[in-house]
């Protein structure tokens, strides 16, 4: 007799014998959210060290949001649904616009609304800079593509500034923590985003062979300029400031979106860039035929004008690499502690602790580097200095973060690619989050001038500005004869620096990142993080590979600080 569905018996998933048996789920991690992304002791022990110990409330609540499930999922979601180019309305007018799917707007308003763009610059209190970067370590964790935006909004201010006229309109509306999206005219609006175009299809970090043409109008200060940029970031900001040929060379240039008088500038977004990573963030490559500018700076300074923006933005990068490599630590780490091989919880397995321990100690030399270059930026702005030296801060923050900015990048995709392979399979799957993080990794080392660009401007900055040695060894002086390891490095450092040549220079550079973050972590670190550090890093008792650490290294102590309860 067949059965009808009327006659069938209901199947019970609880009953591990009928076909749900395959189906028992054991031995997988809960999800990590929600976390506590601020639950860092160098980040908390940097923030406070640096002048911003004022700011811990907010950075602790900022870091329960960012480890928030639904902030976890704004991330992911924003990676998923890609920005896409409209480039005319349905009447056929030409719009230039790219949507974007809600969650990038919710994380824009949060960082906006934390001061994590322009705010800084707008407020008076010592270590307001250093503030801002801890904020981004925790926010950064939810999800890197819309740091873009607010990190070329607070790196345009001090460029504007050279154009006191230009600052009195836009640097309220910069620094304002108001994220008022959609192109209107710029005064009409609550919150204004910069972006920066540099880059030309024949150049790319060769600027001073861009093509696009500034022409002077019969208005002073006012150009149009003509041309096609290679790759300008965030599309949608309210303001660029670009690079164009001058009648009098290279120059820095205001463009608005929208024009005072609420016409359209033209600004013709060809395409957006299909991208390895950073999927969230829209990378175009636009148009100027026409366009109207205001000139910034004198006419033939453009580099000049704008290297200011790119210091912060450097400052960025480094940033960004140590979030990155922080999220996917805490990643590897939830993971390790609920999952099991072999008999045992993977975190009470040695090997798997060497792992972790080595990925620990590359984590806080980022955070702690990233933290004291914040700690420079906001005294130098100030016109400050750490040991009443006047512009010694200043000299500092030119050299170390050129280093930091070589480094510290140069370290994230190894790191992520390790901090996946704790996953095993499950980290090869995009639903870990792990592929995005692995793929967004290499982009810090590229973006605001590659490796090369960024050895070879160290060495460059030593030859034209001796003043920066100085500053860098005065600080590497502040822990000599704590560690004979470190003290016999920065010997070895002066004398290759003495025979410095192009060719070897990321070799030097390497050795004054190494340096700079040993010094760092004997004078701020336990004992048992300074002294794993120096003898790898510097003392070479390490293998080519994260998870090489000798056999005396007191991981146990590394990873108690870097993985409490809870994080």
């Amino acid at each position: 007799m067949v059965s009808t569905p009327a006659q069938e018996q209901p199947v019970d998933p609880q009953d591990r014998s009928g076909p749900y048996a395959t189906h028992d789920v054991s031995n997988q991690p809960p999800p990590l959210a929600p976390y506590d992304a601020s639950l860092d002791t160098a980040l908390l022990e940097g923030l406070r060290r640096e002048g911003a110990g004022w700011a811990e409330a907010d950075i602790r609540r900022l870091g329960l949001r960012a480890g928030s499930a639904e902030a976890q999922e704004w991330g992911e979601l924003a990676n998923r649904h890609e920005p896409e180019l409209r480039t005319h309305d349905r009447y056929g007018h030409r719009v230039d616009e790219v949507e974007f799917h809600p969650s990038w707007h919710h994380l824009m308003r949060v960082a906006v609304g934390e001061g994590l763009a322009g705010a800084p610059w707008a407020d008076d209190r010592p270590g307001a800079h250093v503030a801002r970067t801890a904020g981004g370590l925790v926010w950064g964790q939810t999800e890197a593509g819309h740091g873009c935006p607010t990190s070329m909004t607070y790196a345009a201010v001090p460029v504007l500034r050279r154009e006191p006229e230009l600052a009195k309109v836009y640097e309220p509306l910069l620094t304002s923590r108001e994220y008022d999206p959609g192109l209107r005219v710029p005064t009409e609006k609550r919150g204004l985003l910069a972006g920066m175009g540099m880059t030309e299809k024949q150049g790319g970090s060769d600027v001073r062979t861009n093509t696009t043409t500034a022409r002077p109008s019969a208005e002073p200060g006012v150009y149009t300029l003509r041309g096609h940029k290679w790759f300008t970031s965030a599309p949608m900001c309210d303001v660029f400031l670009v690079l164009a040929q001058a009648p009098g060379g290279l120059s820095c240039f205001l463009v608005p979106r929208v024009l005072p008088d609420g016409t359209r500038n033209t600004f013709r977004i060809q395409r957006l860039k299909d991208k390895l990573g950073n999927r969230s963030n829209a990378s175009s490559e636009p148009e100027f035929d026409g366009t109207v500018a205001w000139l910034v700076g004198p006419e033939g300074r453009g580099v000049k004008t704008i290297i200011e923006m790119v210091n912060c933005t450097r400052l960025d990068c480094v940033m960004s690499s140590a979030t990155l490599m922080r999220k996917t630590l805490v990643e590897a780490g939830h993971h390790v502690r609920h999952r099991s091989a072999f008999g045992a919880r993977l975190i009470d397995q040695p090997l798997m602790r060497n792992v972790l321990a080595d990925l620990a100690l590359e984590s806080e030399a980022a955070t702690t580097l990233t933290l004291r270059l914040a700690g420079a930026a906001d005294r130098s702005v100030r016109g400050d200095a750490l040991d009443g030296t006047a512009g010694s801060e200043t000299a500092f923050r030119r050299i170390a973060t050129a280093v930091g900015k070589y480094w510290v990048t140069k370290r994230g995709p190894a790191f992520t690619a390790e901090a996946l392979e704790c996953l095993g399979g499950n980290g090869y799957v995009e639903e870990s989050g792990m592929p995005r993080h692995y793929r967004e990794a290499p982009l810090l080392s590229i973006w605001e001038g590659s490796g090369n660009v960024n050895a070879l401007d160290v060495l460059r900055a030593l030859s034209r500005e001796p003043e920066t040695a100085d500053a860098l060894f005065g600080e590497l002086a502040l822990a000599h004869g704590a560690d004979a390891r470190l003290d016999a490095s920065v010997s070895r450092l002066k004398a290759e620096l003495a025979a410095g040549s192009e060719a070897g220079a990321r070799r030097l550079v390497e050795r004054m990142a190494l340096t700079l973050q040993a010094a760092l972590l004997v004078r701020h670190a336990p004992a048992a993080v300074a002294d794993a550090f120096c003898a790898t890093r510097l003392g070479g008792d390490w293998g080519h590979a994260f998870g090489t650490l000798p056999d005396g290294a007191d991981v146990d102590a590394i990873l108690a600080r870097a993985l409490p309860d809870g994080a």
